[in-house]
């Protein structure tokens, strides 16, 4: 709801943190209801129309036999589902007649609830370009009003037997799975449409570094302006630390690990701050972070040119580079231990443990009862839903399409059979054995 413009409720909060005294008709419950009523209103129309079946409508006017104009009912249809997608594009993403649309920066952070102008250019194809879904939908929409004003043709009529019910079934289905399996790809691989402040970052994300290039960024501009280093990590906003976290990657957590994130690692608290370790020597270490698919990952120290210095062995009387032997220290930048420096080893240890799953934060991991085991984030379950749906809607529209089209050889009227049954080709009618040599 919130990235189409919900953003406040009826109890008084908003989705920006912000109390709210008077949201009006279309907060997050009034929406909820309103498809309530509508849902309600659709079911009595089913038993009207259950009641009320032998309408005029419904009957041929030339025989006054009952019969159904499918290529008139798809036309109605898509005309309405035109004039709406027009609608949706050209009034309410635009701002004209509505709330606009969730857009933010490609880093989450400045998201808000604003007007949307159509991009018509080359870059309005940029599925990260929020321009794109308002020139999109206008465009769509308006050649859906023309294609349900218009009647197919003869042809395309009998190629598509349009004038079965099932293939109307086969036709609605394609439009659904169409749209399942781009909805799925938006939301798993990221787009406008879905912003990672609603929904977490991708898994991508998290494989290619990305937040943590754009706070290394940050802090080396804060270092050049003269800032300090503690000063040049104080600046970085909580939000883009907790997005570079693996625990909001959709891609951790199994499909069978019920609950919501939460459940995982607990309710984040506080970003700690940045650790920056360093050996006896003064080398700065870096801990090698755990790839998206790992559930454990050794614990290793690299130093900038990538040669590992220290480490937490699995067997420690064999140990070269452990924590110990090295002599680690750890100091914090930025978070609620700005400024603080830690040598005792087991502190050590158990912030390169955590420094493995990206930025440190501190978890309430008690109100919950959670477990400490990923679960995935909403994108990871909005994306496996309907790439699921996607793909048996798929196999329903082959079904009922091959079932369509090929309706006269399933049913063992071929070719072959319209020559055996035809008129003057046998002496005998239907007997093959009684063809007749010459013409006919």
């Amino acid at each position: 709801m919130t990235r189409l413009g919900i953003t406040d409720s009826w109890g008084g909060w908003s989705i920006t943190g912000e109390s709210v005294s008077n949201p009006g008709i279309w907060s997050f419950e009034g929406v909820a209801l309103s498809h309530i009523i509508l849902s309600g209103m659709c079911f009595l129309a089913a038993i009207w129309h259950w009641v009320y079946w032998d309408l005029e409508l419904f009957r041929d006017p030339r025989t006054g036999e009952p019969a159904l104009d499918l290529p008139k009912i798809f036309g109605i249809h898509l005309f309405l589902s035109g004039l709406l997608c027009f609608g949706f594009g050209a009034f309410h993403v635009t701002g004209l007649f509505g709330p606009g649309i969730w857009v933010s920066d490609a880093y989450g952070i400045t998201g808000k609830v604003q007007p949307v102008a159509p991009a018509w250019g080359a870059d309005g194809f940029n599925p990260f370009n929020p321009g794109g879904i308002a020139a999109h939908h206008i465009a769509a929409g308006i050649f859906g009003i023309f294609a349900g004003i218009l009647r197919p043709p003869q042809r395309l009529y009998r190629g598509l037997r349009m004038g079965n019910i099932e293939t109307v079934l086969s036709s609605s289905i394609a439009a659904v799975f169409f749209a399942a399996f781009v909805t799925s790809g938006t939301m798993w691989y990221g787009a406008a449409a879905t912003p990672i402040e609603l929904f977490g970052p991708t898994r991508y994300q998290w494989d290619s570094g990305y937040f943590q290039q754009e706070i290394e960024r940050q802090v080396e501009t804060s270092v050049s302006e003269g800032l300090s280093e503690s000063q040049a990590w104080s600046r970085i906003p909580d939000k883009l630390a907790f997005y570079d976290y693996i625990g909001n990657n959709p891609a951790k957590g199994g499909l069978f690990r019920a609950g919501p994130m939460n459940k995982g690692d607990g309710i984040a608290e506080a970003w700690l701050g940045h650790p920056i370790f360093r050996d006896k020597e003064g080398r700065e270490l870096t801990v090698r972070r755990m790839p998206a698919f790992f559930e454990t990952f050794p614990v290793i120290l690299v130093d900038k040119d990538g040669i590992i210095r220290a480490d937490i062995p699995f067997r420690r009387a064999e140990s070269k580079y452990s924590i110990e032997q090295v002599g680690v220290t750890v100091d914090f930048y930025g978070g609620k231990l700005n400024g603080q420096t830690f040598k005792d080893a087991p502190t050590v240890k158990k912030f390169a443990r955590k420094a493995q799953l990206g930025e440190v934060f501190e978890f309430d991991r008690t109100s919950l009862e959670s477990d400490g085991v990923f679960r995935s984030s909403p994108r990871g379950w909005y994306t496996y839903g309907h790439a699921n749906l996607a793909l048996l809607f798929f196999f329903g529209h082959l079904w009922h399409g091959g079932r369509t089209i090929f309706r006269d050889v399933f049913t063992g009227i071929g070719a072959e059979v319209t020559e055996q049954v035809e008129f003057g080709a046998f002496q005998k009618l239907g007997d093959k054995s009684t063809k007749k040599q010459g013409a006919v």
